[in-house]
């Protein structure tokens, strides 16, 4: 084969492949390169099909200990992140606002970050409430079967006992939110 033609096969292929990564390219801020995206949805439990309180525990970026179950008779809202998350940064000031509540326990669970990624996060957007560090897995373990591994954020809502009322895969709006927990305080 002659040198031009290598020249033009080999021109051909840098086309498609740019063509092919473009088209696969992010098209908004909820998705980025190796994220996997939730689609927002929510799924509830009536709380007479509510199963047992879930007792996660861990120990959060500071070295406080974390236990739900020193929450019960609140609502307690679960959100898994990490720092570069783009859905977990967008979504980063409605759980901030949410916090204000007295009647509602945020907590956080980040599975990549280390504790100084984490805390530049918290900065950034005054996040006021706990994460676990589950670099070991250990938190999203307790939650197996409730928590999608792949998309993050995945929030929990349990209820006033502990149990999982409300999950919502991928980014929560801020009106379903309030309305989710409103439900698990019922």
């Amino acid at each position: 084969m002659k040198r031009e033609a290598r020249l033009v096969i080999l021109a051909a292929i840098i086309i498609a492949a740019v063509l092919w990564l473009a088209a696969c390219a992010p098209g908004n801020i909820e998705e980025s390169p190796g994220y996997v995206s939730g689609d927002g949805t929510v799924t509830e439990w009536a709380a007479d099909e509510r199963g047992e309180p879930l007792a996660l525990t861990g120990t959060a970026y500071n070295g406080d200990a974390i236990d739900t179950t020193d929450y019960l008779g609140q609502a307690v809202l679960v959100n898994t992140w990490y720092a570069s998350c783009p859905p977990c940064r967008a979504e980063a000031p409605d759980l901030v606002e949410l916090d204000a509540r007295d009647d509602v326990q945020l907590l956080g669970v980040n599975s990549r970050d280390d504790a100084a990624t984490a805390e530049a996060f918290d900065r950034t957007f005054n996040v006021e409430y706990p994460s676990i560090d589950d670099s070991d897995g250990q938190a999203v373990a307790q939650m197996q079967g409730l928590v999608s591994i792949n998309a993050v954020p995945t929030t929990l809502i349990l209820d006033t006992e502990g149990r999982v009322a409300a999950r919502v895969v991928g980014r929560v709006e801020p009106s379903t939110l309030d309305s989710l927990v409103d439900g698990a305080l019922q």
